[in-house]
């Protein structure tokens, strides 16, 4: 997800100085970003001993009845799922919480460097969620489409 893009200023004055005030908020939203980062890691690894746990009890039942291997198989998709999800909370967490650690280095040390390095973090984590978003959209409109061609399918059958 990360790209490294240049910029081109226009003259080689000093660039945009930040207020006291801007340098506040900066400071505060990333106490706030380095804690939902910590929590995320958190919640990251309980999905994944959620997806290691769950349908643990059907791993040792009988798999010939075809119930069992119904139960076997969504087991398997569910686990796939929290693991998939467990993956990207863990990148979304990543990133916010590598802009808190470094907007607050940055600000408190005067790096100008940190403080690109941090807001870059935080570009990288709204370019993430900007895309998944779209995906996520994506996918709503697919399953409408799909839900309104079986209807449309079924509503024909019944009038045959």
């Amino acid at each position: 997800m990360e790209t490294n893009e240049t910029f081109e200023h226009a003259d080689a004055g000093p660039g945009l100085v930040l207020t006291f005030e801007a340098q506040g908020y900066l400071r505060e939203a990333g106490k706030w970003a380095y804690f939902l980062g910590i929590i995320g890691f958190i919640f990251t690894g309980l999905l994944l001993l959620g997806a290691l746990f769950l349908g643990s009890r059907y791993s040792g039942a009988d798999l010939s009845t075809s119930i069992a291997q119904i139960l076997a198989a969504v087991s398997g998709l569910i686990r796939f799922i929290y693991v998939l999800i467990a993956v990207f909370y863990f990148f979304f967490s990543f990133y916010l919480y590598q802009f808190g650690y470094r907007i607050k280095r940055g600000l408190m040390y005067n790096d100008v460097n940190e403080v690109t390095n941090a807001t870059g973090k935080l570009k990288s984590f709204f370019k993430m969620w900007g895309i998944t978003t779209i995906v996520i959209l994506c996918f709503y409109a697919l399953m409408i489409l799909i839900f309104l061609v079986i209807g449309v399918g079924a509503a024909s059958m019944m009038h045959h």
